[in-house]
């Protein structure tokens, strides 16, 4: 039987409403010299791409559903939906989207999804509304989960739970939390890290709820200077469809003029900066470099 589980993000909409109003009076009242701000063109654009993705996951739940459904019923596991069992259920997709979006930063194909999210250099609630058109590259990452005997439904929960905690973490005007906080949550300072284009700070701070996974797993970085936000190439246009194809054409032209099979496929599967032996990199958007597991600081 489908577990009967809330619509956390639909339930979350007056609140991400009301947070994004306050933070623009906020600006207007306090302004921070410092901070990037808002910009009518750039908050449309990243609003536009939220609604976008709203009707794009809609079709890409039809298949993903059926091979998650397809998968439930050929396990013999069944976790049973109750309060400490969702909290464990948390954790594991809290885990399992640590390595979504690492390999979403580190394998090119997954990037072109992916880099829709970085590609605003404003850092503010609206940045959160800019998701990808095309997420049908995430459900594999969580096929584990439902194999282990997660029901899909619950499952989408987990997740819907992940993004609506990430929303608020999409801000300059919160500084730094108290240090516990800092050292388990994903936070405001956290995310900042994440969404530069600095070198220091390219490809770290990858959790969703928990930072604690970049901490085990090398790819942890704290705030130390002002992050530069989006890409170390931007894209300067505010057309959603070009937002949200760019790097897919990108990859189309590297393939076309690649001189070897070898090459065509490091152009789709190694990392977004990936160049042949010997090939001077080219000035195209976007060039990403892969994640290094040194810790900065």
């Amino acid at each position: 039987m489908e577990p009967n589980l809330p619509d956390v993000v639909l339930w979350s909409i007056p609140a991400f409403v009301l947070l994004t109003v306050l933070e623009v009076a906020v600006h207007r009242l306090h302004p921070d010299e410092e901070a990037t701000g808002y910009d009518a063109r750039d908050a449309a654009t990243s609003v536009t791409m939220g609604l976008g993705s709203l009707v794009f996951d809609l079709l890409w739940k039809i298949p993903i559903v059926a091979v998650y459904t397809a998968v439930y019923e050929l396990t013999p596991l069944r976790l049973p939906v109750l309060w400490w069992t969702v909290l464990l259920m948390l954790l594991a997709q809290d885990f399992l989207y640590y390595w979504s979006h690492r390999g979403h930063h580190v394998v090119r194909i997954l990037w072109a999804c992916h880099v829709v999210h970085h590609s605003s250099r404003k850092f503010n609630l609206t940045t959160a509304l800019r998701q990808p058109w095309t997420s049908l590259t995430v459900w594999p990452f969580y096929v584990p989960l439902v194999a282990c005997g997660v029901h899909p439904a619950a499952l989408a929960f987990c997740s819907s739970v992940n993004l609506v905690y990430q929303f608020w973490v999409h801000t300059e005007r919160i500084g730094t939390l108290p240090r516990p906080f800092e050292y388990v949550l994903n936070t405001p300072s956290h995310h900042r890290v994440h969404h530069a284009s600095q070198g220091g700070y390219l490809d770290r701070n990858f959790g969703g709820i928990l930072i604690v996974w970049d901490r085990l797993f090398g790819s942890f970085a704290p705030e130390t200077e002002r992050p530069v936000f989006g890409l170390t190439k931007n894209i300067a246009t505010h057309n959603p469809v070009r937002v949200a194809t760019h790097e897919y054409a990108a990859i189309a032209r590297d393939v076309r003029a690649a001189g070897s099979w070898s090459e065509r496929a490091g152009r789709i599967f190694r990392g977004p900066g990936w160049q042949p032996a010997g090939r001077v990199p080219e000035d195209r958007v976007p060039v990403q470099p892969r994640v290094t597991t040194e810790r900065a600081g």
